[in-house]
């Protein structure tokens, strides 16, 4: 839980941040949430996802990091995972927020003429054309989701890489403040857990790894992601599980050693204990839904 000497992180405004399921994708406006925020969003992260925000009618102040920006509709944003941001804006001010996990975008990143490592924020050019075309194409990303939810992640992910390469057109790079010692440690964290989760090492060698101690390694997980060490390196073992069994037509025992498990029965209990379901329950019921 975060305290007032801490950045909260969220899942989407206002609810506690959590783990996310393969291909994520959420799709609001938000004056959805107006009874929680009234129009003023504190400085927040979302530790595992990024999100694009594009104002279509109002005026208000937008930040990013230590960036201000006084501006007035349209304006579009791009705040890639741990990177803080918030807002002021009027009252019939009002903007679609499209929501996607880092594993997304980091699967439609070759595909995209934007640096999603940075985050970005565009206005004051509405005479260009291309906010035309961002506005029709964010208008079908939530009309898609209306009718069809995550379900349609296929011309979701398409129309998202579309609008993301536009902006790359437009430019507005943020420059971002250098970071603190806790969040690139839990950074080089998640890139190691990468690297090595199919090894099955214990805590203590990602300390080694990265010279620290148990304490200031899990200070930087829980800062950064949420989560302890140990919760990530299973989460990411998780993760890996359900991209196979929901893209892959390899057997649950195959899965179960590609990701580390020597044993098919221990890698269903993990999994079930993970998900709620077994293994092949989980793929029958996701391969249903993308089908």
């Amino acid at each position: 839980m975060a305290t007032r000497n801490e950045v909260p992180n969220f899942f989407v405004y206002g609810e506690p941040s959590r783990s996310l399921d393969v291909g994520f994708l959420h799709v609001e406006t938000v004056m959805e949430r107006k009874t929680l925020h009234f129009g003023h969003v504190s400085p927040h992260k979302h530790p595992l996802m990024g999100q694009i925000t594009y104002w279509f009618q109002g005026s208000g102040t937008y930040r990013i990091e230590d960036e201000t920006w006084n501006f007035s509709a349209p304006a579009v944003s791009f705040v890639p995972s741990n990177v803080v941001h918030g807002f002021d804006v009027e009252e019939q001010s009002d903007a679609i927020v499209v929501s996607v996990s880092d594993d997304m975008l980091k699967a439609i990143a070759p595909q995209v003429a934007l640096n999603l490592d940075l985050p970005a924020f565009l206005t004051d050019q509405p005479a260009d054309p291309v906010w035309a075309k961002l506005s029709t194409l964010l208008d079908m990303v939530a009309e898609d989701y209306r009718d069809r939810g995550a379900e349609g992640e296929k011309v979701l992910s398409g129309l998202i890489s579309v609008v993301l390469s536009l902006m790359g057109r437009i430019g507005g790079h943020v420059a971002l403040p250098s970071t603190s010692a806790a969040v690139s440690l839990g950074l080089a964290l998640r890139r190691l857990i990468d690297l090595h989760y199919r090894k099955d090492w214990p805590v203590g060698a990602y300390v080694n790894l990265l010279a620290t101690t148990p304490h200031l390694l899990d200070k930087a997980a829980r800062e950064v992601f949420g989560l302890s060490v140990k919760e990530l390196l299973l989460e990411r073992r998780t993760l890996e599980a359900k991209r196979l069994l929901m893209f892959t037509v390899r057997s649950v025992e195959d899965i179960a050693r590609e990701i580390g498990f020597e044993d098919p029965a221990y890698f269903s209990r993990f999994f079930r204990k993970r998900t709620g379901e077994a293994p092949a329950t989980w793929r029958r019921r996701h391969s249903q839904a993308i089908s």
